[in-house]
């Protein structure tokens, strides 16, 4: 061995640590560090990979197929085959079976070595529930309603009662004849605007609608006076009509009692309650109570204390859409359908739509922007202008368009979107390629002479793919609230697809359904959220500053 090859022995090889990410050049590895920093976008990025995980093995977490079916002797995985229902029942039907169905069938009911196993959640995005499999509590609400007492009178000059209807109660009486005559003075605070709204209208004046609320001086509950506007006429008034309306107040609150099958009051308060009824009264309200059980009741009206009530019996029946209860967690749609089912398969219709999307219209971004920036000149122009016109196209009417002419599908919504989604980032990468083609590298290779392609993609493209990672997390967030606006509007996947967009469209037409509100809802901000957050680490992780401040 020549002596300049000799090893020598006084050198020690340094020692590589092999968990240090030597794949990655220095660069690199400094913006990945910077990212790993900011410990919002780095818990953002591993959570939303794992909703994504999730999503993508939604039919293990929620389906109506059992995922293990043990039926004599042998096993079946309907969850990764499709077996008709002659397997099961030897009927001869080719088509696929009702598992649900078939495991309260005496085949599985009576037997023990036949089971099946179902996800955790046992009802998928498309199977409409059996309003018989909902459990409800079986119990009627009575709730007695106090109707507020309405009478009118008509006074004179000196507001002397000179007619009344259904006003005796509000000033003690048993009769109206017995109001007649007596001063409205006498028995209210009247105050000086309704003295000066009732002259008004006696000297047959214009005057607006008047209310206001007066206290009794020998009848504590407030009363609300109010006059209808008026018009002047060609005779002047000699009265002055007023009607009278009972103030609600804590005393006519309304008053509820659950009942358990057999008329049993359901807790102390409602029994405190129920006791403080008259018996002919509670016998009466019993009667209609257990009658609710089988059969519909009408409004009943009692009277209490010499007031009359309105009794009013409720039982909860199934009506879609239906509030969340035990196996429903998220509630139940318009169609019948699990509000959770739907959500959880729509983040992953939404997951790969925006990734889709993404993908396909950044790489005819970028290469539409490294053709135009590389090459420049007259093609770059004539580019521009073509791009500029295919901008000004409205998308919706494009896309209404070839809605109505092909009809909707997830094909189609990617290859309309992803026509008009590429513009934004092929100015961007344009602008790099401009930027660097007159680099000494790039000058480099072409006097090596390597082809044009080769210069592009292989020189030029791997340094201007800084735009396109850090647009990347906020394309994907703009393109699932894009999916999620088209099927709102109706214009997006066809129906039955889970979609977060087609829940809130529900959520318009039963705003009162606040499940369908809440849920999708809450859903598509998380996901946006995160990207969000994970497109802030990213560009500060390729932000060439390390800290910036105001001077």
């Amino acid at each position: 061995m020549p002596p300049t090859q000799q090893k020598d022995p006084s050198y020690n090889p340094p020692v590589m640590n092999p968990h240090r990410t030597t794949w990655l050049d220095p660069v690199t590895r400094k913006r990945f560090l910077r990212f790993r920093e900011m410990r919002r976008s780095w818990c953002s990025l591993w959570l939303l990979v794992a909703l994504c995980a999730i999503s993508l093995f939604s039919e293990l977490l929620c389906n109506d197929r059992p995922l293990y079916v043990r039926f004599q002797g042998r096993s079946f995985f309907p969850i990764m085959r499709n077996y008709p229902e002659d397997a099961f029942t030897g009927s001869g039907k080719q088509t696929r079976p009702d598992y649900k169905k078939l495991r309260r069938s005496p085949l599985f009911a009576g037997k023990r070595g036949n089971f099946m196993i179902f996800p955790p959640i046992p009802y998928g995005p498309n199977e409409i529930i059996d309003p018989g499999d909902i459990q409800l509590p079986d119990v009627v609400l009575l709730r007695l309603i106090p109707e507020l007492r309405v009478g009118r009178l008509n006074v004179a000059p000196d507001l002397t009662i000179v007619r009344a209807e259904s006003a005796a109660s509000f000033f003690g009486k048993e009769r109206d004849i017995a109001v007649r005559g007596l001063s409205l003075a006498d028995y209210w605070v009247l105050p000086d605007a309704l003295r000066a709204a009732v002259k008004l209208r006696l000297r047959n004046r214009a005057a607006p609608r008047f209310a206001t609320i007066c206290r009794g001086r020998l009848v504590p509950e407030p009363v609300e006076f109010r006059l209808s506007a008026f018009r002047p006429r060609r005779r002047r008034p000699t009265s002055v009509r007023i009607v009278l309306r009972e103030v609600p107040s804590n005393r006519l609150e309304p008053v509820k009692i659950a009942f358990d099958p057999g008329g049993i009051p359901r807790g102390h308060r409602a029994l405190s309650r129920w006791r403080q009824l008259s018996h002919d009264v509670r016998n009466t309200l019993a009667q209609h109570v257990e009658e609710r059980f089988s059969t519909l009741v009408e409004d009943r009206r009692v009277s209490i204390g010499g007031r009359v009530w309105r009794a009013v019996f409720d039982r909860e029946e199934v009506r879609y859409p239906f509030r969340p209860v035990i196996g429903h967690w998220f509630g139940i749609d318009s169609a019948g359908r699990d509000v959770l089912a739907r959500v959880l398969y729509g983040l992953r219709t939404s997951l790969t739509f925006g990734l889709l999307l993404v993908a396909c219209s950044m790489g005819i971004g970028v290469f539409f922007g490294a053709i135009q920036g590389y090459f420049g000149g007259l093609l770059d122009i004539t580019c521009q202008r073509l791009i500029e016109i295919w901008a000004a196209l409205p998308f919706l009417y494009v896309m209404i368009l070839l809605g109505s002419v092909y009809g909707r599908s997830f094909l189609l919504l990617i290859v309309c979107y992803g026509l008009f989604n590429w513009i934004g980032i092929s100015y961007y990468v344009r602008a790099e390629f401009l930027r660097l083609r007159h680099l000494p590298f790039v000058e480099a290779a072409r006097c090596l002479g390597l082809p044009a392609r080769k210069i592009i993609f292989r020189h030029i493209l791997p340094n201007a793919l800084v735009p396109v990672i850090t647009f990347f997390p906020f394309s994907l967030v703009g393109a699932i609230g894009s999916l999620a606006a088209l099927d709102y509007l109706g214009f997006g996947l066809p129906p039955p697809t889970a979609s977060w967009g087609e829940l809130l469209q529900q959520a318009q037409q039963f705003r009162w359904a606040w499940w369908l509100i809440l849920y999708p809802s809450l859903a598509l901000f998380v996901v946006m959220l995160l990207g969000v957050f994970i497109g802030e680490g990213v560009r500060n992780a390729y932000d060439p500053r390390r800290y910036s401040r105001m001077e």
